[in-house]
């Protein structure tokens, strides 16, 4: 997974704004949704914030408050610190956290949680409680045409093919896998969780 996401720093915002192997994707209302997850993320209260595996920033950036990000992939963070020069950003695994109990008020993770398999997942929730009463957790919806838990082919611009392993989640399901929480953002595509 490490070599995937530091191979697909370049290429990963594709992804979000519909370019690249992404332009032209039948992905109806995504441009509005991805606007309504950005505000939902911005309405946030500001808070010491740690955005795990923040990777670009394209999402870290619309919070507010004192945010560090965190990736392992040094190639990511040289995106992430050209969009948020304001921003603290730590290259290290998420597992564990290096950081010590209660260093923030809210841990907030998107698109990172879906792939991890356990005991990886438990372990998560585990460093996330430790460093933080609060969590949001960003990640893909449940959609008709995605197995809700599998691996995937990705295929970058490269031609390199790399195999993932995704989740998809269903807003009150991944509240009560988060040990209860409410729903910030319920979409076709997207769903935000606060724990």
């Amino acid at each position: 997974m490490r070599a995937y996401y530091e191979a697909r720093a370049p290429e990963y915002d594709d992804w979000y704004l519909g370019l690249g192997r992404f332009d032209g994707l039948e992905r109806p209302h995504w441009d509005d949704e991805l606007r309504a997850l950005e505000q939902t993320l911005a309405a946030l209260p500001p808070l010491r914030t740690l955005d795990v595996a923040c990777g670009t920033g394209f999402l870290t950036q619309h919070l507010a408050g004192a945010v560090t990000g965190l990736d392992q992939s040094a190639s990511m963070l040289v995106v992430a610190r050209a969009r948020m020069p304001a921003a603290k950003l730590v290259q290290a695994d998420a597992l564990p956290l290096p950081f010590s109990d209660a260093s923030f008020d809210r841990v907030v993770t998107a698109h990172f949680y879906g792939h991890l398999e356990e005991p990886e997942r438990t372990s998560f929730l585990v460093e996330a409680r430790r460093v933080a009463p609060e969590l949001v957790v960003v990640d893909a919806a449940v959609r008709p045409d995605r197995d809700r838990v599998g691996t995937q082919e990705r295929v970058l611009n490269d031609g390199t093919r790399w195999e993932v392993y995704k989740r998809y989640f269903d807003p009150d399901e991944l509240a009560d896998e988060l040990g209860g929480g409410d729903t910030l953002f319920a979409g076709r595509w997207f769903v935000a969780v606060r724990a």
